[in-house]
Parts: structure tokens; sequence; C-alpha cells
């Protein structure tokens, strides 16, 4: 079998599983419980973290199918390309590229920079695979990408949805929710661009180690 990993992971994994106990979780929503507890060294997230339906097996496909990765800030960006290159090479980029220099009134860069974006990504084939969206730092953002699915616009094939804060936080999860789209998502005001990566960068280890 292929090896990504360090044995100081493999050891850490070890220790998470013995004090995690039976979850309830299918394997590779264990896999995504493991990587966001090893990144955060935070056990009460596993209450908090939430999956529609087969979710992850989605994240999985879109990932082997060649679906690139859209982030909301350029950290989370940087904290996904190195395993993104160790594993399946998808394209990751951050809605920043596309954002203008000052926030619209009423707005905020990043979500205007996640409409741009989108309406480039759309006006692509439309045999190419959907982004996965990582949301970990702007609720405006993940409001602004609901938007446009209401309205007709493509969506995503996953959307990871673990905006961090107090303003416009609780509502834009419990909008992404009831949306009826696939999305892994952390209760309450917990998340954050390092959290949102650990979600994918596990999504890309399995793939790759089992496509």
């Amino acid at each position: 079998m292929k090896s990504l990993d360090h044995p100081i992971f493999t050891e850490s994994i070890r220790r998470i599983r013995e004090q995690l106990g039976v979850t309830g979780l299918d394997p590779l929503q264990q896999q995504v419980l493991e990587r966001l507890i090893h990144s955060s060294g935070d056990f009460g997230l596993t209450p908090l973290l939430r999956f529609t339906p087969e979710a992850c097996e989605l994240g999985l496909a879109a990932l082997q199918a060649g679906a690139p990765i859209i982030t909301d800030t350029a950290m989370a960006a940087v904290a996904v390309r190195p395993m993104a290159l160790r594993t399946l090479k998808p394209s990751v980029r951050s809605v920043l590229e596309w954002a203008p220099d000052d926030a619209p009134n009423g707005s905020t860069r990043t979500a205007e920079g996640l409409r741009c974006a989108w309406q480039e990504l759309a006006a692509k084939d439309v045999d190419q695979q959907a982004p996965i969206v990582l949301i970990g730092s702007a609720p405006t953002a993940l409001e602004a990408l609901l938007d446009l699915v209401s309205t007709g616009a493509p969506p995503p094939s996953l959307i990871i949805g673990m905006p961090v804060g107090f303003v416009g936080v609780s509502d834009s999860k419990r909008r992404l929710a009831v949306s009826g789209l696939a999305h892994i998502r952390l209760m309450g005001s917990r998340g954050g661009a390092g959290l949102v990566a650990a979600t994918v960068n596990a999504l890309l280890r399995r793939a790759w180690l089992y496509q």
C-alpha cells in the first residue's frame, strides 16, 4: 500500500482513536474527525461535526475525477497545497484571486471574489468536475455561494463549511444545513482555515491511497 504518513502522525492517530473510543461514524467520516483532532488538539470537535449522506464519498469521487479545490482564504489554500501536490495534484486556488481591491458596500472582498470565481468557473466546460469549496473564515462567502446556487448556478461537488467566529457564522451554518447540498460542517462558532484544510486533506489522502 502507498504511504504518506510520518511515524509521528501514525502514533498520533493511534492515540486519538484510543481516546475517542466508539464514535458511530463510518470509516471515512472517522478519518475526517481524526484529522480534525490531530490538527487542532481538540476532542471537543467530535459532537459538532456533521455530514450529509455520502458527503465523504462524493468528495472522494470528485477529487479522483479532477475537481479543483476553491478556498475562501489564502491561508487555507497554503495549508492544502502540500497534500494536493503529494497526492492527486488538483488545482488549489483562493477566491481572493478574483476579489476586488476594496470591499463593495454591504459585502466583503471574499464574498465578491467567490461570486466572480463562480461566474468564471460556471462558464467553463460543463463536463468539468465541479469544485470542492472550503469556507473556513468567511460566512459571507458561504452565504454568497448558497445564494448563487439557489438562483440556478451550478452547485459545487462538496462544501466544507466551517467558518469561524461570531458574526454571521451560526446563520450561515444553519442555512448550509438545510440547503440540500453535499457538505461537511462544524456546528457552533468553531472552524478556521486549518480545519477546512485538515478535512479536505483527509479526503485527498484517502482518494490517493485507494484510487
